[in-house]
């Protein structure tokens, strides 16, 4: 597939939305929890049409549910991924399985190998749904954009013998404008400012590794050069669990019980940090693999990651908002967890102070509960993520020799030479951090990580998933715009 291929599929879902279909709540994810995949028929999940309410206008938006309206997936660990997708939609779609590791065929990017899904067509996927986690199914079109999103939860036996309550969240930028208009804004208004970031400034600055957290970086200004830029689109409003501040999901909790915060960002275009305010927390994985528990009440959470997040309640109980705050802004959105019987306060969605920018901190300390096992590098490339914001261009240089045979360890260093951070992520495998910002690391395994404006980070992980792989930004426009490689094993055409 070229170029053009991709970036046609990918422009499916800029037309408005049509009419609506009946799609529960989405609060209704919970009480799947306890459901099995362990079945000899396949699980129905259909891509439908819902309306929610965003700040007191109506909005048609899309939706993934089982045939009882409860959005997304909750399956078993070690058992099948047994699903039937079917469409009601009246436009051609695909879904990809973000955290899983499916077969190629299976993955879910519009002709690649696979077409899209047409109109009142069913398909069916089968395969090992993995070892466990916090994962999520959506869009790989800018179909995304119009909540066209699930969570996909994989749950282990030690899980559900944990005597804890699971809540899952799926934060969201929401816009009234469709993604195609979106895009086009973003591309004329940038041609409009002239701005002064093309691709020769970027290359002059690759040399200049960034060895703080990528926060630090935040509105400073070099000679000729642009200062680093957050966030490039301005939302009408960002959602957990498709609600804002204004009429937030409440979610009844036990006095002196504990929670597991399944966090998924998303987001399209925003990154955000979970503020769990005055309760601590456990950080305990990442993209749904476990890590050694980090212990904090801030956590950063770019676009495709996920984060679980263990609380303990107090045993007076109380109502405690678990916020999620845009990066470098002061809006927000989240959640509000209530004993039975606690006053709920009002929560503004400003706060009166930005939210952090996000950088490498926590990375750098993150361990992996299960790391994968040492070896050498049998292969390594250099990569280089560049962009021209006059163009609203973006691109990944060295992708073209990416090409790998099954039974390598393989080494990917992404070196970002422009001012804006973008979250990178592998399909169809899991990686470790080995390097951040030319220091070894034993990092986190995963599969998306923020690489942060003049960062390095440098991933490996083990061929063992034959396929034509993509390796893009989460940024939706990023990608859409020309943040997409290919990683391909040789012999795949």
């Amino acid at each position: 597939m070229n170029r053009r291929d991709f970036l046609n599929g990918l422009m499916v879902g800029a037309a408005a939305l049509g009419t609506s279909a009946t799609i529960r709540p989405f609060r209704a994810f919970a009480e799947d929890a306890k459901s099995s995949s362990m079945q000899s028929a396949p699980r129905a999940l259909s891509i439908g049409y819902r309306s929610i309410e965003v700040r007191g206008r109506s909005a048609r938006v899309f939706g993934l549910a089982q045939p009882d309206g409860r959005p997304g997936l909750t399956l078993d660990a070690g058992a099948e991924f047994n699903v039937a997708l079917s469409s009601v939609i009246d436009e051609p779609t695909l879904i990809h399985w973000h955290g899983l590791t499916p077969p190629w065929a299976a993955d879910g990017v519009p002709d690649n190998p696979v077409a899209l899904l047409k109109p009142a067509e069913t398909r069916r996927y089968t395969f090992p749904a993995g070892a466990g986690g916090t994962h999520w199914m959506h869009a790989h079109t800018l179909q995304e954009q119009n909540l066209l999103a699930a969570p996909l939860i994989v749950r282990t036996a030690e899980d559900l013998e944990r005597d804890e309550q699971e809540v899952v969240v799926l934060l969201h930028d929401f816009s009234f404008s469709s993604a195609g208009e979106l895009l086009a804004k973003l591309k004329g208004s940038a041609a409009s400012a002239g701005m002064p970031m093309g691709h020769g400034a970027m290359q002059g600055m690759a040399g200049m590794q960034h060895t703080m957290s990528g926060g630090d970086m935040s509105g400073m200004a070099m000679p000729g050069i642009a200062a680093m830029d957050l966030n490039d689109i301005e939302y009408d409003a960002y959602l957990a669990n498709d609600r804002t501040l204004d009429d937030p999901e409440i979610v009844t909790v036990e006095k002196g019980g504990r929670v597991r915060l399944r966090i998924i960002n998303g987001a399209t275009a925003s990154a955000f940090t979970i503020d769990t305010g005055s309760l601590s927390g456990e950080l305990v994985a990442v993209d749904g693999q476990g890590v050694q528990p980090v212990a904090g009440a801030s956590f950063p959470v770019s676009m495709g990651q996920r984060v679980d997040i263990r609380l303990s309640l107090p045993r007076e109980g109380g109502a405690f908002p678990i916020l999620a705050l845009r990066e470098g802004a002061v809006e927000r959105t989240g959640i509000v967890l209530a004993t039975l019987g606690a006053a709920v306060r009002k929560v503004a969605i400003e706060g009166h102070a930005k939210g952090p920018v996000l950088g490498l901190d926590l990375e750098q300390r993150l361990r992996p509960v299960n790391p994968p096992a040492a070896r050498a590098a049998d292969r390594r490339f250099e990569l280089s993520l560049t962009g021209d914001m006059a163009a609203y261009t973006w691109g990944i240089e060295g992708a073209d020799g990416l090409v790998v045979k099954r039974g390598e360890r393989i080494e990917v260093a992404i070196t970002n030479a422009s001012m804006m951070a973008h979250p990178m992520h592998l399909h169809g495998h899991h990686f470790q951090v080995v390097g951040i910002n030319g220091t070894p690391v034993a990092g986190a395994v995963r599969d998306t990580v923020l690489v942060p404006p003049m960062a390095s980070v440098v991933l490996a992980f083990d061929a063992d998933n034959p396929g034509r792989w993509p390796l893009h930004c989460h940024h939706l426009y990023h990608m859409a715009s020309g943040m997409m490689a290919y990683v391909t094993y040789d012999g795949i055409g």
